[in-house]
């Protein structure tokens, strides 16, 4: 199903400007036994983003509301619910009027099939040469464009690969190309710095508080390659797969460890 501006559509204006110029922000939300999970948090971010951004978004009861649609139509099918909010259709040019009215877009998805022993016993994954653009402003949201993610993700076609890890204009590892990552260094657990770099996704800020409240140490800092080869455990993790452990860099492997372990547990029985 699929939802432009609240009608069934799967086609926008050429005008739009999350057409012309990635001018826009998404949100990709697992819907899991008649759950939209975190959808409150994934609307916040979408909301931060369209500060950020400047788009003048107004219609949030709106979106709801056909999220609700999107939910009522899967009924008990497992799903991937996406939402795009574009700038809205203008002129040819980067200007954008300020009263421009958002375009929103609202579909769901088939759920991922991943195999089962990706969580429990971990996957392969390899370093990107791509490196990630280095902008603040754009930090931390889920902008539209996804150039940086597309060009390293075709970096490989080996389906034992399952995601690959992208660095910084300093050579630091900021996040995989779909997912956030964690390293477990001297018992330490620590997650990338991305301030100049990278998502923050919904299921590292809900790790990150779910550390915080059982007291594990934590840290967020950059990340070098050595942190990677000396760390005792690492994991990958985003909205759609949960926690991924990582069994292997390369040539480099890794245990699935007790801290990530626990976090899986944990993660599991966070509200959602």
């Amino acid at each position: 199903m699929i939802l432009v501006n609240g009608k069934p559509e799967d086609r926008i204006a050429i005008t739009d400007r999350g057409l012309q110029y990635g001018d826009g922000l998404f949100e990709t939300i697992a819907y899991r036994n008649g759950i939209a999970e975190f959808l409150q948090q994934h609307l916040e971010r979408l909301l931060l983003g369209c500060e950020k951004l400047g788009i003048n978004f107004t219609h949030v009861d709106r979106l709801k509301h056909e999220v609700t649609q999107i939910c009522d139509d899967l009924a008990d099918n497992d799903a991937v619910i996406k939402i795009i909010i574009t700038r809205g259709s203008g002129g040819r040019g980067y200007f954008a009027n300020a009263d421009m009215v958002a375009t929103r877009i609202v579909s769901s998805h088939p759920l991922p099939n991943y195999p089962e022993e990706h969580a429990t016993n971990g996957v392969a994954v390899r370093f990107c040469q791509h490196r990630l653009s280095d902008n603040v402003q754009l930090a931390g949201i889920k902008h539209l464009n996804r150039l940086d993610q597309v060009l390293a993700r075709n970096e490989w076609t080996d389906p034992a690969i399952s995601e690959g890890l992208m660095s910084n204009a300093d050579g630091n590892i900021v996040e995989g190309t779909m997912s956030n990552l964690f390293i477990v260094l001297g018992n330490k657990l620590i997650t990338p710095l991305l301030t100049h770099a990278g998502i923050a996704g919904i299921i590292r800020a809900r790790l990150i508080a779910i550390a915080q409240d059982y007291g594990l140490e934590f840290e967020q800092r950059n990340v070098s390659r050595s942190d990677i080869t000396n760390a005792q455990e690492l994991f990958v993790c985003n909205s759609v797969i949960g926690i991924w452990p990582v069994r292997s860099i390369e040539t480099r492997s890794y245990p699935v460890g007790p801290i990530t372990q626990l976090l899986q547990i944990l993660l599991s029985k966070s509200p959602k």
